[in-house]
C-alpha cells in the first residue's frame, strides 16, 4: 500500500509537468473563507485537482480544489485554493499528497493557513495567530508505515517545525503594518463534528491555544522532506464551550471574510520577504 501511495505521487508529478514546468519557491495552503487571497497572485496556470488522475478532490464548501501557480512579487509561488481534510474519508497519504507534491515540484517553503476555534485568552473572531508548535489528537501520524527514502528520514525530528527565522519575519511584518498578531500551539482533531466542550477544556488544559480539523499532518509531511514551514490561523470562532454559542461552518467563512484584509496583507508581504 505504502509503495502505491509513493507511485501514486510520482504520477501526479508526471501529470501536473505535462500541463506547465514552473518550479514554485513558496508553497501555500488556503484555509476555510481564505481563498480569496488567491486574486493576489499573478496567475501563470491553473491545475484542477480533478484533472490530476488519482488526486484527493476538496469536497469542503469554501475549498476551489485547484492548484494556482504564479507570482507573488518575485517570489514564484503555488496555491493550493482548498485542501483535503481527513475527515472526507481520505487515507492519511491522500490528505498529505498535495504537500509532498510540491516539495516534488520545487517548493522548498510552505506557509499553512487554516480556520480554527480560539481557546487562547483574549482571543476573539477574526484574530489572526502565529502558530509556533502544535499538538495532533487522534488524526493518524502521515509517516506511518514504510517510510518513502527518497523524501525523508524514518525519524525525523519535530523540536522546531514552524521555523524561528520565518516566523520572526511574520512577527516583523504584522507590527510593521499594525496587525494584532497573536501566537499559540495549534491543534488538529479529526473533524468533522466541531470539538465537544469537554474537549475544549482538556485542550486547554494541554497548552493549546486553538483547534481545528486540519494543518499539523501537513506540517508533518512537509517537515519530514526537509520543507521550511510556518503557519498563521484566522480566528473563526470561539471554541465549543467559551461563549456558550453554537458553532456552524456559515460563521467559519463569515469571520475568514472580516479578517481578510489583514490576512491578505501579513500573508502576502511574508511570502515576497521569505
Amino acid at each position: 500500500m505504502q509503495n502505491e501511495a509513493y507511485e501514486k505521487l510520482i504520477k501526479c508529478k508526471e501529470a501536473v509537468r505535462k500541463v506547465t514546468d514552473f518550479e514554485p519557491e513558496v508553497a501555500l495552503i488556503l484555509g476555510s473563507g481564505l481563498g480569496a487571497f488567491a486574486d493576489n497572485i499573478d496567475v501563470e496556470t491553473e491545475v484542477s485537482y480533478s484533472d490530476i488522475p488519482g488526486f484527493p478532490v476538496s469536497t469542503v464548501p469554501g475549498h476551489a480544489g485547484k492548484f494556482i501557480f504564479g507570482r507573488l512579487g518575485d517570489k514564484k509561488i503555488v496555491c493550493m485554493k482548498g485542501r483535503v481534510h481527513f475527515y472526507e474519508g481520505y487515507d492519511i497519504s491522500d490528505v498529505v499528497l498535495p504537500i509532498r507534491l510540491m516539495g516534488l515540484l520545487g517548493a522548498k517553503v510552505l506557509f499553512l493557513t487554516n480556520a480554527a476555534g480560539g481557546l487562547g485568552e483574549g482571543f476573539n473572531a477574526g484574530d489572526l495567530m502565529l502558530i509556533t508548535d502544535h499538538v495532533s489528537i487522534f488524526a493518524p501520524n502521515p509517516l506511518i508505515g514504510a517510510n518513502f527514502d527518497e523524501l525523508g528520514p524514518r525519524f525525523p525530528d519535530m523540536s522546531s517545525v514552524y521555523q524561528k527565522d520565518l516566523c520572526d519575519e511574520i512577527r516583523t511584518i504584522a507590527h510593521e503594518n499594525n496587525i494584532d498578531l497573536k501566537e499559540g500551539v495549534y491543534c488538529q482533531l479529526t473533524g468533522p463534528s466541531f470539538e465537544s466542550p469537554a474537549e475544549i477544556s482538556l485542550l486547554g488544559k494541554l497548552g493549546v491555544s486553538a483547534v481545528g480539523m486540519s494543518t499539523v499532518v501537513e506540517a508533518i509531511a512537509a517537515n519530514h522532506m526537509g520543507i521550511k514551514v510556518c503557519g498563521v490561523s484566522c480566528i473563526s470562532n470561539l471554541a465549543a464551550g467559551i461563549n456558550g454559542e453554537a458553532l456552524s461552518h456559515e460563521e467559519v467563512q463569515e469571520a475568514a471574510d472580516k479578517a481578510a484584509p489583514l490576512f491578505t496583507k501579513l500573508v502576502s508581504e511574508s511570502i515576497k520577504r521569505f
